[in-house]
């Protein structure tokens, strides 16, 4: 079935005008689609059910999440069509249409937004960190365990490491003596892996909804205000630790070059964007944070970087077999990338916590 015939299943107002492809998303195929003599317009999207093969599980945390956002921006006496991402059901009242194997879905396209695809500024990365602490913050009295796990053990740095000494003891490609010094460097940090996996089962910190992909391009920007207003791609909503969230974002934001840069001499960690961010999603999130979650978030971001260099180190072992590669050692300079970003805050990592206290509300 094709696009246009997918799009005439979904209760839109008024008489489809056009469709056209929208975004620079590499997972799900979207469009824009716009009605005749209606203001509003919509996002139409076919979702990518290779990844996200439990897509009605991912599509029932959606619905939970948005709904219970919609109450929580109501009470705050804000506009819920801008500040909160709006399913638009088919005409028979479902939240997403099965077409074969593929799933498709609608959003309310929430208009007059930007989206920021890299930081040109500590004042953008602020406002992106207060986005994403205020997200956490309204999900806050959420039950987390009535989501379903999209993609199992996702952030369970156990369970990566775990599959990395698989592939290490497979060495099925003969590249382990090609990566001695990367296979020492997860080697020597073990210990630390388990950190936030015990502390949530120990109950030390509270299990919550995660966002799980918190790039800068996942936060609106009102176009008119400069402030962020509405954070969308809700994929891989899970239960889980606000410090991968937090993690992932500094992870990602505080680099200084590119995430494949084979000149290690140029990879550095932006302490500066650590505290811009630091200080907005501690603004965001206010008082629904722990001291414990406020004393681990430098661990946090050290954690999920070092997670993140194991899942290239293993692709990288195992014969480069999810991530795409452009050449044959692309994933293990991806690797050495990430543990350098992880030296890096281990260095600062007095500063970085001193920066969670002073930025602490």
């Amino acid at each position: 079935m094709n696009v246009n015939k997918i799009a005439k299943l979904f209760d839109f107002q008024g008489e489809i005008d056009t469709i056209a492809p929208y975004g620079e998303g590499h997972i799900n195929d979207t469009f824009l689609v716009t009605v005749k003599g209606c203001e509003k317009q919509y996002i139409l999207q076919r979702l990518n059910t290779k990844i996200f093969s439990n897509f009605r599980g991912l599509m029932d945390n959606i619905l939970q999440v948005t709904n219970y956002l919609r109450a929580i921006v109501e009470k705050e006496n804000k506009d819920v069509s801008r500040e909160c991402m709006t399913l638009i059901p088919t005409k028979n009242g479902d939240i997403f249409f099965v077409d074969g194997a593929d799933c498709w879905r609608a959003y309310l396209f929430v208009k007059d937004t930007i989206v920021y695809q890299i930081i040109d500024s500590p004042a953008v990365f602020e406002n992106t960190g207060e986005a994403f602490g205020k997200f956490i913050a309204r999900l806050d009295g959420f039950d987390a365990s009535a989501l379903c796990e999209v993609i199992p053990n996702f952030h369970n740095t156990c369970d990566r490491y775990g599959k990395f000494l698989s592939a290490l003891k497979a060495d099925k490609v003969n590249r382990a003596s090609s990566a001695e010094k990367e296979i020492a460097f997860v080697n020597d940090r073990k210990n630390m892996l388990s950190a936030i996996v015990d502390a949530l089962e120990k109950g030390e910190i509270p299990l919550r909804v995660t966002h799980n992909d918190t790039k800068i391009n996942n936060v609106l920007i009102d176009k008119f205000t400069g402030k962020a207003i509405c954070i969308i791609d809700l994929d891989t909503i899970m239960p889980g630790s606000l410090l991968y969230d937090f993690g992932d974002s500094i992870r990602s934001g505080c680099n200084t070059a590119l995430e494949d840069e084979k000149d290690l001499s140029k990879v550095d960690f932006d302490i500066s964007l650590y505290e811009a961010y630091c200080k907005g999603f501690l603004k965001g999130i206010g008082d629904k944070i722990t001291q414990k979650e406020i004393d681990m978030l430098h661990l946090g971001a050290i954690i999920i970087t070092l997670e993140c260099g194991i899942r290239f180190l293993t692709d990288y072992l195992d014969g480069d077999g999810y991530f795409k590669i452009d050449y044959p050692e692309h994933n293990l300079v991806r690797c050495r990338t990430q543990f350098k970003l992880v030296e890096r805050m281990e260095q600062l990592s007095n500063e970085m916590i001193k920066i969670a206290e002073k930025c602490r509300i």
